[in-house]
């Protein structure tokens, strides 16, 4: 690696999936780790094996089919979460990475750990030479770093590069940092471990944004020595979330005279179609002024503004926006177009699907194109991404019809189709409700049929694409009363069978998670 390259470590699938709501299953997973490897990211850090079967799958997967980037799975210093760890990353062979973690700051080790600073250099130690067993690429992460003593911080980076890490991550965990402060603790970790100024090891960083300086303490790091940014798509993460991939790559590239002789090797052009690729998989909207991929990042209304833009670009634009992805390249398809056309846009947006998923997406994308004119790439986009968000169905819709007016009770008549357990075969049932209004009276009649009662904490509509008719994409977080949040996604040009098929979504996904009880009329 050249001493100047900045290495990308990617935290969107398990740093960025701990924010409350952005769970993603398996092939949701998956397809966000292809992604990130055709946006060129260095380091994928797929999730925490040891947390769970289903985590553990997750990290596995990724490392047997994901080429490109090293994948990296966390562990604790415990001995069990290390060789989670290194059986989860074995299948990227030389390419896997252990990423062990122990908190060093004061209030860690008094109050959570309960623990002396020699055992914690011992715990340290002892975890990266276990993790050494299992791969040639360890890093190590003093948890809550920027609020550890810096004397005792530079001993324990010290130390664990001894032991054979080849990374050292300095965490900003709580947030807590500032950039001046964050750049000089940097700079002195530099200057005081001979491995980091010799490139024997490199030093990295990762910021969380409680303060909304994730990205200003991750450059000034940068500036400082650091050589690794630990970062997400679209900033998601713990809290307020983490340093934003987008931004950061961003800045070093169109501040090069600022960061002189930095780069990285992230493909831009990619960055839109990740920032929506990751906003759908986690149920996370970006807002429209978010840097980089809000919709209004290159949105100009005011005259002024609008002038200068027609006679230079550059008065009022410090970025090409084809540069991160955006632009007018699409052409739309019509209800007419046949498959093979289909099929030829899907691999232009680089979408590469099965026969089978194939076939199941053009029966929606002729349903979509008999309900509007023009079907987008945002429109395809969606399909595909709805593919991805299947879950095994206990339920299917079948049939909905509402009525709803300001003197009339709202009302909804609702069949689904019940898989019966043998293949191919289904059986129906239909029910009606009323409700406040057309979409709670639809969520009630699905609950009456499946047996199921959700409570529908978080709700939210966007146009996927342009005009009156755009498909409607609905979220909807949905808690059964098992103590855990479900996230469903649905999409229609008809908003209410939009919220119907989203909540029936996180039905499904309910009814499918291990240990479920199931209700009267559940799956058998």
């Amino acid at each position: 690696m050249k001493k100047d390259r900045i290495i990308i470590f990617d935290t969107t699938l398990r740093d960025g999936e701990q924010c409350p709501g952005a769970s993603m299953n398996l092939r949701e997973k998956l397809e966000v780790a292809r992604q990130l490897a055709r946006l060129r990211v260095d380091v994928i850090e797929a999730g925490f094996p040891v947390i769970s079967d289903g985590d553990f799958r997750a990290v596995q997967a990724i490392a047997r089919e994901v080429k490109g980037p090293t994948i990296a799975g966390l562990a604790r210093c415990v001995p069990k979460d290390i060789d989670a760890a290194g059986a989860a990353v074995k299948p990227a062979g030389k390419r896997a990475r252990i990423h062990v973690f122990l908190a060093t700051s004061k209030i860690h080790r008094e109050f959570k750990l309960g623990k002396a600073r020699d055992e914690i250099l011992r715990l340290a130690v002892e975890g990266v030479k276990r993790a050494r067993t299992h791969v040639a690429d360890v890093e190590f992460s003093p948890e809550d770093g920027s609020r550890t003593e810096p004397d005792f911080l530079i001993e324990v980076c010290q130390a664990v590069v001894a032991a054979g890490a080849s990374t050292v991550n300095i965490p900003d965990t709580v947030g807590w940092a500032v950039p001046e402060q964050f750049g000089a603790l940097i700079r002195r970790l530099h200057e005081a471990v001979p491995a980091f100024a010799s490139g024997k090891a490199v030093i990295s960083v990762h910021c969380h944004n409680d303060l909304g300086l994730a990205v200003a303490n991750s450059l000034a790091a940068v500036q400082a020595g650091a050589r690794q940014v630990e970062c997400t798509v679209n900033g998601i993460g713990e809290r307020a979330g983490n340093t934003s991939l987008e931004e950061v790559v961003m800045a070093l590239q169109t501040r090069a005279d600022v960061f002189a002789g930095v780069t990285c090797g992230v493909n831009t052009r990619q960055i839109v179609k990740s920032s929506k690729l990751v906003s759908r998989m986690s149920g996370l909207l970006v807002q429209r002024n978010k840097a980089i991929v809000g919709e209004n990042a290159f949105a100009h209304s005011a005259g002024i503004h609008q002038d200068g833009i027609l006679k230079k670009r550059e008065t009022y634009e410090i970025m090409d926006p084809c540069e991160v992805g955006w632009g007018q390249t699409e052409l739309p398809l019509t209800k007419h177009s046949g498959r093979a056309a289909v099929a030829l846009r899907l691999r232009q947006l680089g979408f590469t699907l099965g026969e089978a998923d194939l076939n199941s997406l053009f029966v929606r994308f002729k349903e979509i194109g008999d309900k509007k004119k023009f079907v987008y790439d945002d429109d395809l986009g969606a399909l595909v991404e709805g593919l991805i968000t299947e879950v095994p169905e206990t339920w299917g819709l079948e049939y909905l019809h509402v009525a709803s007016g300001s003197q009339t009770v709202p009302t909804a008549t609702v069949r689904l189709r019940k898989a019966n357990g043998k293949k191919g075969a289904a059986e129906f049932c239909q029910d009606a409700s009323i409700g406040d209004g057309p979409v709670d009276a639809a969520l009630k009649a699905i609950d009456r049929l499946t047996g199921t009662h959700g409570t529908l904490l978080e709700y939210s509509l966007r146009a996927v694409s342009q005009g009156k008719d755009a498909l409607g994409e609905v979220t909807a977080n949905v808690d059964f009363g098992q103590g855990q949040v479900v996230t469903g996604r649905g999409a229609s040009t008809d908003v209410i069978e939009a919220s119907a098929r989203a909540y029936l979504n996180a039905v499904n996904r309910f009814l499918g998670q291990p240990g479920t009880r199931r209700p009267n009329g559940g799956q058998p």
